[in-house]
């Protein structure tokens, strides 16, 4: 009986015919977008062949090979990798030693934080992603804020679960200080969160307690909870100083987000945490939904969870130290470099990776707008730099300066070049 029904079958596969099948993508899909890949992709990025590329676009500060996690975090993975109690599965909202170890690691200004507050997530974005999901709800037309310019992958989360963005914009001359009055006016009744990013990707800002305080302000008066995007808390400069939202008694509920990538150089280990801010019990239900959240994948990697603990206390001060000081003169070089680029105006950063430099563009008229301009600089300098659009910015670029002093030189030189060829006065 079975072989004849073996024989069946396969007789009935040989036979059929093909047909034009095609397959339609669920609406989530759909509304995925990377909104940095759309612009790049429609550049025609083509270096010039006699000068070698200097990429100043991604944000990853392990590309060149200057700035190397420390030996006590390699440590850390390499025993609990030998060790192999870390190979199975933990609790999806993270290891309790390795909750532990954030709580304690956070704890300072006057915030205690407890482990049960803490949920470990596959790298911030993840953690954002999260956050994003369980306060706002696209079925019920939901809107989040966002700051303009700001870091498109809050976009990419909103609209992929169906939520609306609205931006509020940040002031250049203000240090990149929200306009408290922009902000508060794109707030209405289905606003669901605000996100406050501090220190800032893509302005390099670091935000003083009284702005912040004003920030939570108009979110305790309006009763909107906040997402604070932290993940390059404590990279700020010398004579600056970082204030967590958690520490300003706020009586905000407030979802802090972070992680290891940055200041501990790792953006590749992915291991990012939700620290739930909340002084007046407004987070109840949504503890036990972001819980709910966290089952989706299992937790994150177990290894970087279980190196966590040691990564955390062993890395020592000094390489902390040693990264501000590579981007502080990594910032100053650019900032005294593109001062004398012709219709550029760089914005010294207080802190993070990053350098907004402003772009007079009557003075180019050579170029339609930023993304030609960036085009330009690719096919003539073999220089690349994110154009403005893609922070939802125009007249603007990021620069990246986690890159060794000499290249970054060498950029701001042909850039300044560049710009010194093609101004009109």
């Amino acid at each position: 009986m079975y072989d004849n029904l073996e024989s069946n079958s396969t007789k009935y596969i040989i036979e059929r015919k093909p047909e034009i099948w095609k397959v339609e993508p669920s609406t989530a899909a759909k509304n995925c977008r990377n909104f940095i890949r759309e612009i790049v992709d429609n550049l025609d990025l083509k270096p010039n062949p006699e000068k070698p590329v200097i990429a100043l676009s991604i944000g990853d500060p392990t590309v060149y090979g200057n700035l190397k996690a420390s030996e006590e975090a390699i440590k850390a993975v390499q025993n609990v990798l030998e060790d192999g109690s870390f190979n199975g599965y933990t609790s999806s909202v993270g290891n309790q030693e390795a909750r532990e170890a954030v709580a304690e690691y956070l704890s300072h200004d006057g915030v205690e934080v407890n482990a049960n507050d803490v949920i470990l997530c596959s790298g911030c974005s993840s953690s954002l992603e999260h956050c994003i999901t369980v306060l706002a709800d696209g079925s019920k037309n939901q809107n989040i804020l966002i700051p303009r310019p700001g870091f498109p992958i809050y976009r990419t989360l909103a609209e992929h679960v169906g939520v609306e963005v609205r931006y509020y914009n940040l002031i250049p001359e203000n240090k990149w200080e929200a306009d408290l009055y922009h902000l508060e006016s794109q707030i209405d009744e289905n606003t669901a969160a605000i996100v406050i990013n501090n220190p800032s990707n893509p302005c390099g800002s670091n935000y003083s307690e009284e702005h912040l305080r004003n920030i939570l302000e108009i979110a305790y008066r309006y009763r909107i909870p906040v997402i604070a995007d932290e993940i390059y808390e404590n990279l700020v400069f010398p004579g600056e100083k970082f204030i967590s939202t958690a520490s300003l008694n706020s009586c905000v509920p407030i979802l802090i987000c972070g992680g290891i990538a940055k200041r501990f150089l790792v953006p590749g280990w992915r291991l990012g945490w939700i620290v739930v801010h909340d002084e007046i019990g407004a987070f109840d239900d949504v503890r036990k939904a972001l819980n709910c959240l966290s089952q989706r994948i299992i937790g994150s990697n177990t290894l970087i969870q279980g190196a966590l603990p040691a990564i955390l206390k062993s890395t020592p001060q000094s390489a902390f130290d040693s990264l501000i000081g590579t981007l502080l003169r990594n910032s100053q070089i650019a900032f005294e470099g593109l001062q004398q680029a012709k219709g550029l105006t760089p914005y010294m950063p207080q802190g993070a990776m990053y350098m907004l430099v402003e772009i007079d563009m009557e003075k180019f008229p050579n170029f339609k707008n930023g993304l030609d301009f960036a085009q330009k600089l690719m096919e003539e300098e073999s220089v690349f730099c994110l154009p403005g659009e893609c922070f939802a910015i125009s007249g603007f670029m990021r620069i990246v300066t986690t890159v060794p002093e000499d290249v970054i030189q060498e950029a701001c030189t042909r850039m300044a070049e560049f710009c010194n060829r093609y101004y009109v006065k």
